[in-house]
């Protein structure tokens, strides 16, 4: 490499973050306008459709119906429990579940797409009971571990951990053998690798495993929480179900969605603080 060269790349590298922010400012207001738009758009076709009865009242209540079944949920409560209680009855089991599938499924993940020997170990049991139904292995679950949080936890564990795996394992595999023989070149030994090439190279397909695992532990909160619970939002939500309460359906359904959007939010966060490479 020349001098010029040399004295050139530091300059260059200094002018892409200038221009990046610039068209992102450029960007951002119109794709938040768009986003707002949308949003105020289906509300709008929302309270039309209750205000001038398009649809049952029963079955599609009004925005204000739903506010005050939110309001009344979380000062009087539903069944006996505040509307904070159901959140923290279903985060936990939430969490707990999608906390164990992280821990299990990200290691086997990047061990199987490293070896090939562990990958037919784990692979056939993965792939055999990933297409099943959440439902159809409950009844099993429940069989083995009682209708108490256990099953409920180890339910929503099953669920988050194929997405983990596979997307770990696929994330393993596709590091570029490049960056390995040249850091071997460099001396660095197998801990060196995992640390400093492995790891960072997987971090953004295991983090869109995570966003994507998270999704199908929301999914299948309720069917979880259908069978001998008396707190959650699922069971709250499949309880006013029973009783054409759309009203505290409604609002149980978009408690859930915030609540996922919420810490969907969080693991993207967790993913800028782990590879700002990547949104530089």
């Amino acid at each position: 490499m020349s001098v010029v060269e040399t004295a050139r790349e530091p300059a260059q590298r200094a002018a892409r973050p200038r221009l990046l922010p610039a068209r992102l400012r450029a960007a951002l207001p119109r794709t938040r306008l768009l986003t707002a738009l949308t949003a105020a758009t289906l509300f709008a076709l929302w309270w039309l459709a209750a205000h001038y009865a398009w649809v049952n009242p029963l079955f599609l209540p009004s925005p204000k119906a739903v506010w005050d079944a939110f309001v009344r949920t979380a000062t009087v409560g539903y069944q006996g429990s505040l509307l904070h209680e159901h959140l923290i009855a279903s985060l936990y089991r939430v969490l707990a579940g999608y906390t164990l599938a992280c821990l299990v499924g990200i290691p086997l993940g990047i061990v199987m797409g490293l070896s090939r020997d562990v990958k037919a170990v784990f692979d056939p049991v993965i792939e055999f009971y990933r297409p099943l139904p959440p439902l159809a292995l409950y009844t099993l679950i429940v069989m083995w571990l009682g209708i108490g949080d256990a099953s409920k936890v180890a339910i929503l564990f099953l669920a988050a951990l194929p997405p983990l795996t596979i997307s770990s394992m696929h994330a393993a595999a596709s590091v570029d053998p490049r960056y390995v023989k040249a850091a071997k070149s460099l001396g660095a030994n197998s801990r060196q690798l995992f640390r400093h090439v492995f790891l960072p190279a997987c971090l953004p397909g295991i983090c869109t495993g995570m966003r994507i695992s998270l999704g199908f532990t929301y999914t299948v909160l309720v069917a979880a929480e259908i069978v001998a619970a008396t707190a959650g939002l699922g069971w709250m939500i499949w309880d006013a179900s029973k009783f054409l309460l759309g009203d505290i359906v409604i609002m149980g359904l978009f408690v859930l969605a915030f609540t996922g959007m919420a810490l969907d939010f969080l693991i993207r966060l967790t993913e800028r603080a782990l590879t700002p490479w990547r949104f530089r």
